[in-house]
């Protein structure tokens, strides 16, 4: 009778340390592609996914493709030299031409990053000059001038994703989702971290 007990109690354990070992493992994912792997092997799975490789500047490999409804999407893909694994995507979508446009990308966006990943851990929305913008073209000035932050950010158990607004070059603005893996930003951090 203790035996049995004593059998299923490990067995029991034995099953939990394995659960808790592969939830702390996996990988936060793009596409249904877990962000994991060197950079050409990650490139080659996006590649596979129908993305376009448009080329390599300062360890972050730049791609074309649709993305969650949205065609022609800019897509990086960054590694850190020394450590070789990929810890972070980033997703640039279309730029728009007024705040409406860029506004209302960037609403849908988050709304179905809510309904995938639930309830924002941040959000920050506002302007920082002295006036409050009342049109549209002032608020896209003030987010050309750098007086306006807006992001939200979610909080996964795999990493975080940040959606945002942002101004280019050439006047173009812009809604940009950043995804950090957790596990390989750890890895990259503590590689910096040895640097110091």
């Amino acid at each position: 009778m203790y035996m049995k007990k004593f059998i299923l109690f490990f067995a029991t354990l034995f099953i939990s340390v394995i659960s808790f070992a592969q939830s702390n493992s996996e990988h936060l994912t793009f596409k249904g592609v877990p962000i994991d792997g060197t950079l050409s092997e990650y490139v080659a799975k996006m590649k596979s996914a129908g993305f376009k490789y448009l080329g390599e500047q300062d360890g972050t490999v730049i791609l074309q493709g649709d993305f969650a409804g949205f065609k022609s999407c800019i897509v990086g893909v960054s590694t850190l030299k020394a450590v070789n694994v990929v810890s972070t995507i980033g997703v640039i979508f279309p730029a728009c031409e007024d705040w409406s446009s860029l506004e209302r990308d960037y609403e849908h966006l988050k709304s179905m990053l809510t309904q995938k990943y639930g309830e924002p851990a941040e959000v920050v929305e506002k302007f920082q000059g002295r006036v409050i913008p009342d049109t549209n073209n002032e608020k896209l000035h003030e987010l050309y001038m750098d007086r306006c932050t807006w992001y939200t950010t979610f909080e996964t158990k795999n990493g975080n994703i940040q959606l945002s607004l942002q101004k280019g070059e050439y006047s173009q603005y812009f809604v940009l989702l950043k995804y950090y893996d957790k596990i390989n930003s750890d890895t990259v951090r503590s590689a910096a971290m040895d640097d110091l």
